[in-house]
């Protein structure tokens, strides 16, 4: 059994989901997960995106909590069964405009 170490409010490594490339630069896709007093009995996470090569001035984008399942392991099969077109579409909603 896989052991959880859920976030603390801090932004942490997360877990590596894939790598992709947008706009001729490569991101990497990273899941976080969130805790929920209400909801101790679920694994909520999102993706946090990440450029190689940033610029002073980027920082990481983040989707609003998207995932939301029973166990970790289930939680991380559901982020990785995501594929290029789906998570770049998921970098684009995470984008400012």
């Amino acid at each position: 059994m896989t052991t959880l170490h859920r976030s603390s409010g801090r932004a942490g490594p997360g877990l590596h989901i894939a790598t992709i490339t947008h706009g001729g630069r490569i991101w990497g896709a990273y899941l976080e997960f969130d805790d929920d007093p209400k909801r101790p009995d679920v694994y909520l996470a999102r993706l946090r995106f990440d450029v190689a090569n940033p610029t002073n001035l980027e920082e990481p984008f983040h989707t609003t909590v998207i995932i939301i399942e029973e166990t970790y392991e289930e939680a991380v099969t559901k982020a990785r069964s995501f594929d290029d077109r789906q998570l770049e579409g998921l970098l684009l909603s995470a984008l400012p405009d």
